[in-house]
């Protein structure tokens, strides 16, 4: 094997460095002069000795990511698609079940964000993971598999902002609506990723302040203080009940696993951030508060406020109209105004995750492409570092959310939602699976873990904590697919709709393995590359630092080191 000359950097200066090359880039003194010369310029190939990927914009800055982690991802699944949820499972159930995949979402962006500091410039993140430590053919089905769920997402969240409206009217065409925040995801796309991270930071903010003014509603609801004066307690967890069976209680993982992805989105963008190692580890630590303060906190009252029996949750299969479980929560008690701001950021949180899958599913094409998994066109960067051909592609397919003016708009999001959802537990299981075969190279190459820019706080058990659960919501699913709730006879339709993602991950695994006839199962340690695309650090710079880090802490305020344990 050729010798590879590994040179040891810093985060910091590789940080500045990129940025400055991609202004000089950008900047030239070729470059055009007016403002509409430029920018049809900006639409031209980047023309650069490196890989595609190491060519996108480093417009994602730390304020950006850290609302990401926090917020990303909340729509559709929380907003909406808990309805269905807590009518299966009711309060109690619904919120072991978010409990359980936030248990094992944490230690999973723990091992992504070890494996993107330390591999930062790595085009797509941790859909390239599996190639470099798993196998090929495993990449090949979970990176496709991850693309068709984002551009399935598009279509599901849009149709819910077209089904969100009726609550106000059902007079105009709903594609109508549709095509107003289509219109708006493309502009915060094509815009680069510094538009895409300050459209994020935006809408993020609503829904942020959104969730925490529900509960604090909920709350004073709840012990006497809403517009009718009556305590509530825990009525509805008496009549009807708390909980329903077993069965209903799978029906939540998948739900759930949807409602948290793209929380992993803080390592898919370490790309485009100028400083991944300072900025990731932060953003994979507020995934704990996301967990237990917006999703758990929030189904909590929910739960308190909502009875599981009611038929107007959306996906009750009941009659009248359907809503959000948080509208209702307000709605039921005579609270007025909230439900329609409410619904408002529910509109504003389904075109901010719409966004984010158009984002997800054009960089992950995009990587596709620099793999040799899809035609070399896609692997395009113009020169504001966009994936265009990828971006204009998915743009494209995109335009499936127009099936909002479909009478059976909600079979349609049931579809949408059960294939997306699935995908989800693949995406992490690569990722997890990745960290522990990573770990074994290290140690196989005797590279100790104090040079490694980021270390996963959960190590490499919590990766296989990780995959157990995985394991067993596959199997739990499989089991509610062929024998949904309700009824103990096998369903063809319905195990095909809720286990589409599985079917088609097997069929891209096979078809790769009969085309390439590479019948192998796993990379063996020995054959791993763990050099290429690594980002070394310098590992006395690296005790240094954490040694001025320990020393700042030991001098700090009390009030100062809570909120560093808790948020840095």
């Amino acid at each position: 094997m050729k010798d590879i000359e590994l040179k040891p950097i810093s985060s910091e200066v590789k940080g500045n460095f990129s940025s400055t090359a991609s202004e000089d880039a950008q900047f030239s003194n070729d470059a055009p002069s007016s403002g509409w010369e430029r920018f049809v310029d900006s639409f031209r190939r980047q023309e650069a000795s490196e890989a595609a990927g190491k060519q996108l914009q480093k417009g994602i800055s730390k304020r950006h990511l850290i609302l990401m982690a926090l917020v990303t991802g909340v729509g559709t699944g929380l907003l909406v698609g808990s309805g269905k949820v807590l009518h299966n499972a009711g309060p109690l159930f619904l919120i072991i079940g978010y409990a359980i995949v936030g248990s094992f979402l944490y230690p999973t962006l723990q091992a992504a964000g070890e494996m993107a500091v330390n591999y930062s410039d790595l085009s797509g993140g941790y859909n390239n993971y599996p190639r470099k430590f798993v196998d090929e053919s495993l990449a090949f089905a979970i990176t496709w598999n991850y693309c068709i769920q984002w551009l399935s997402v598009i279509a599901i969240e849009l149709v819910t902002a077209a089904i969100t409206i009726q609550y106000w009217t059902t007079k105009v065409n709903p594609d109508v609506w549709v095509l107003i925040f289509y219109i708006v995801v493309l502009f915060i796309n094509f815009y680069g990723s510094k538009g895409y991270g300050e459209g994020e930071f935006v809408l993020g903010s609503c829904k942020l302040l959104m969730i925490t003014g529900f509960i604090i509603m909920a709350i004073v609801v709840n012990v006497g203080g809403g517009p009718r004066g009556e305590f509530i307690g825990g009525r509805y967890w008496h009549d009807p009940g708390y909980y329903t069976n077993f069965k209903g209680l799978c029906t939540v993982f998948v739900t759930g696993a949807f409602s948290l992805g793209q929380s992993e989105f803080v390592a898919l963008s370490a790309a485009e951030q100028s400083n991944p190692r300072r900025a990731i580890p932060t953003a994979c630590k507020l995934i704990f508060w996301r967990v237990f303060f917006l999703f758990l906190g929030s189904l909590t009252m929910v739960g308190l406020l909502v009875p599981y029996k009611s038929d107007r949750l959306m996906g009750s299969g009941g009659g009248g109209s359907h809503a959000s479980p948080f509208v209702l929560a307000a709605e039921l008690h005579g609270v007025p105004v909230v439900p329609s701001i409410i619904n408002a950021v529910i509109l504003l949180s389904v075109t901010s995750v719409a966004s984010s899958s158009l984002y997800s599913a054009s960089r992950t094409l995009q990587s596709l492409a620099e793999q040799n998994f899809a035609p070399s066109y896609f692997n395009y960067i113009d020169k504001a570092g966009r994936p265009l051909r990828s971006l204009i592609a998915c743009s494209i397919i995109g335009c499936f959310c127009f099936i909002a003016a479909y009478k059976k708009q909600e079979t349609v999001f049931n579809w949408l939602l059960a294939i997306s959802g699935l995908s989800q537990l693949f995406t992490w299981f690569g990722i997890c699976m990745s960290h522990v075969r990573f770990r074994a190279a290290l140690r196989y190459n005797n590279i100790s873990l104090d040079s490694l820019g980021y270390v996963a706080s959960t190590g490499v058990w919590g990766s296989i904590y990780a995959m157990t659960w995985h394991v067993l919501i596959l199997i739990a699913q499989f089991w509610i697919a062929l024998f949904p709730v309700g009824s103990g006879k096998p369903d063809a339709e319905n195990f095909f709709q809720q286990y589409l993602g599985a079917i088609v991950l097997i069929f891209f695994y096979l078809g790769h393995k009969i085309y390439t006839r590479n019948w192998t199962l796993f990379i063996r340690v020995q054959d791993m590359d763990i050099h290429t695309d690594r980002t070394i650090f310098d590992e006395e710079v690296l005790n240094l630092e954490k040694q001025e880090e320990a020393e700042r802490f030991k001098n700090s305020s009390l009030p100062k080191k809570v909120l560093n344990f808790m948020f840095s």
